[in-house]
């Protein structure tokens, strides 16, 4: 008898063992996942950040030039306002696609002045534009692959039984806000 209850005991040992074991590798590939798609939500953060921060030089740029197109100018840096104060993916998203609208409104305004478009300065701004544009862009899908990956992880067994336990929900996709993927209508006429 005692020989059997020793071997019980030590079943009962290594099995929790086994369960403890399985429970701290679940939950530590959890927290390294989700701390992926936080490294990879700051990035589009330093990104928007940095578009934010170039956008006052290339109004101010403009404003030398177009002073009559005072709406788009107000436009842009309301835009900017609301990207500089928006929380969480969702109004991070809509805020950055209403930017995206009116840069595209002040870009066509360029158009329209000769000498602002072979103004070197604003030459140098817009390919620092560009290039933020870039980044955001690689951001964004170096985001959503790191949310696709915790998401999944997170759903799938057993997983999701540990998940759950220890509290682990689902992270949001950064989407374009709706109306993003058609061009911004500009009227000058009116």
């Amino acid at each position: 008898m005692k020989k059997t209850g020793k071997i019980i005991l030590l079943g009962i040992i290594v099995g929790v063992i086994v369960i403890g074991g399985l429970c701290v590798s679940q939950y530590n590939s959890m927290v390294g996942i989700r701390e992926d798609v936080e490294n990879q939500q700051a990035n589009i953060d330093t990104m928007l950040q940095r578009r934010v921060d170039l956008i006052p030089n290339l109004v101010n740029t403009v404003k030398g030039y177009a002073k009559q197109e005072e709406e788009v100018i107000t436009a842009v840096s309301d835009a900017r306002a609301k990207l500089s104060g928006a929380q969480g993916m969702e109004e991070k998203a809509t805020a950055d696609g209403e930017l995206s609208s009116a840069l595209s409104r002040l870009l066509v305004v360029v158009e329209n002045y000769p000498d602002l478009k072979s103004s070197e300065q604003f030459q140098s701004l817009s390919d620092e534009l560009a290039g933020t544009e870039n980044r955001i862009a690689v951001a964004r899908k170096d985001y959503n692959d790191a949310v696709k990956t915790y998401n999944q992880r997170i759903r799938r067994f057993p997983s999701n039984l540990f998940a759950g336990i220890f509290g682990f929900e689902k992270a949001e996709y950064f989407q374009a806000a709706q109306g993003a993927e058609s061009v911004p209508e500009v009227n000058f006429n009116e």
